[in-house]
């Protein structure tokens, strides 16, 4: 009987604390970053192209796939790369 008066107790204080939460007491949200979706662009290129160098490796792709398919990558990581770098000069300007 007291183990299930002290669990009942438990769960009414779980209960209670979760509903008379108030907003003032949560930390304040952190805003959008405006590049995130540029930073996991650019983490999905860097993830294709050790991708793209472990197939090399492994003999599934030509020297001429493999250079053709890394170059137009890289240009893809360059322009992500500028975009970041636009964006972040704009927000501080």
């Amino acid at each position: 009987m007291p183990l299930i008066a002290a669990a009942i107790a438990i769960v009414l204080a779980a209960i209670t604390f979760i509903l008379f939460i108030r907003p003032t007491d949560l930390p304040p949200e952190e805003g959008e970053s405006p590049t995130r979706h540029l930073e996991e662009r650019k983490a999905r290129i860097y993830e294709n192209l050790r991708d793209l160098q472990f197939e090399f490796r492994l003999g599934k792709l030509s020297d001429e796939d493999y250079q053709r398919t890394k170059l137009d990558l890289q240009k893809e990581l360059a322009q992500t790369l500028a975009e970041i770098e636009q964006t972040t000069q704009g927000g501080q300007a």
